[in-house]
């Protein structure tokens, strides 16, 4: 009696980032794929829908920034990019400052023009600390108090629920301090937005004879009439809600969004920080001022507020402090004896960017289609 085949060679579940890059590449080797997404849609958080001739970034703003020219090449393979460089600017009661802290924001606050003014006065702001472990500390040893309030203090609270006192220091190392009067909040080689948003770019990296999708389907309510249905899963969902929460829950952040639609220009920009702890929301998203839209004479922003995260809610950032780590390696190692393989910013349970995502599916598929018996952990980024 013969075994018979199941119709795909990998069911994924999650149509973003890292499950759409799996598909595809795994269709070009020859591999079938059937892609589950719960939502009614594809793209996952980088889902934009075209509202007044505006691409809105629904599920939050996302910039396309990378220095692996693979991971460029793959993506301007399903869309043509607009460039961008993103430049943030920071509301203070009524001074906009520069973002990320640069000369300018050092000009700004204290007129301290030159990188020698700079180090003079830091000298005396900045609080030492050897072996910083909280953004705290980190922020404090880097730039001093003032610019700790001025621009860390309040939005950290917000977005984390928690005083950057209780926060490792990674969550800040990323954000960068300058010397000179580089505003770009990316430094990448390329940088840029899908002309025609998001969504047409997933849409067309899903677009292969071999990758059939379902959208509006949730794994773990449908999982016994899916898991037979490929010889291997692919789960880029919470790895705690794979496995039944079983050590318990992680935690993570969610958000909730206000759009309004406007005459004109808000803003000027694409992104306003609002780092101000009496403010409650972090920032202010401008969409038209991504891709080229700018001329049109209507406007959509979104003001993006942080929000506790519940069954009902999405789950947008992992809270990575030490109690949730271990509670993830109890998570991995049961991913590790598993013949499931996990990815994606929920599945490995990291802060990725988008580029990073990519580049760990793309790493991912090649091991797996080279020997299956390997890439059964969650594969971590440095």
């Amino acid at each position: 009696m013969t075994t018979r085949r199941p119709p795909f060679d990998f069911l994924i579940v999650g149509a973003g980032p890292f499950g759409a890059t799996f598909a595809r590449i795994a269709a070009e080797a020859g591999h079938r794929s059937l892609v589950v997404d719960r939502r009614p849609h594809v793209a996952g958080n980088c889902y934009t829908e075209r509202v007044r001739g505006i691409d809105v970034h629904r599920y939050g703003p996302h910039i396309f920034h990378t220095n692996d020219s693979r991971v460029w090449a793959f993506v301007n393979r399903f869309a043509d990019f607009h460039p961008y460089v993103h430049r943030v600017a920071v509301r203070q009661g009524d001074r906009l400052l520069s973002f990320p802290i640069n000369l300018r924001t050092f000009a700004q606050l204290w007129g301290a023009r030159t990188p020698a003014a700079v180090e003079e006065r830091l000298a005396r702001e900045r609080i030492p600390c050897d072996n910083p472990r909280t953004c705290e500390e980190w922020i404090l040893a880097q730039v001093g108090r003032e610019l700790y309030e001025t621009f860390f203090r309040g939005y950290t609270v917000k977005q984390w629920n928690r005083d950057p006192s209780q926060l490792p220091a990674t969550i800040v190392r990323r954000i960068p301090i300058r010397f000179d009067d580089d505003d770009r909040y990316f430094t990448d080689r390329h940088q840029g937005i899908p002309v025609g948003g998001y969504t047409r770019l997933f849409e067309n990296m899903l677009d292969h004879d071999l990758i059939q999708i379902e959208t509006g389907v949730d794994f773990c309510v449908d999982r016994r009439r899916l898991e037979p249905l490929a010889t291997q899963v692919v789960f880029t969902g919470c790895i705690d809600e794979f496995f039944g929460h079983r050590f318990g829950r992680l935690e993570y952040r969610s958000l909730r969004f206000e759009d309004e639609i406007l005459t004109g220009d808000f803003q000027g920009r694409a992104i306003v920080n609002y780092p101000e702890q009496a403010v409650p929301f972090t920032r202010i998203c401008e969409h038209k001022h991504f891709a080229g839209q700018g001329r049109l004479p209507e406007s959509v922003i979104t003001r993006e507020y942080p929000a506790d995260y519940a069954a009902t809610t999405t789950p947008y950032y992992p809270v990575r402090d030490a109690r949730n780590a271990a509670l993830y390696d109890r998570y991995r190692a049961l991913a590790a004896a598993s013949n499931v393989i996990f990815g994606g910013r929920l599945g490995t349970f990291q802060y990725f960017d988008m580029h990073q995502v990519i580049a760990q599916a793309m790493s991912t598929v090649a091991t797996v289609i080279a020997d299956p018996h390997r890439a059964r952990a969650p594969a971590l980024l440095s």
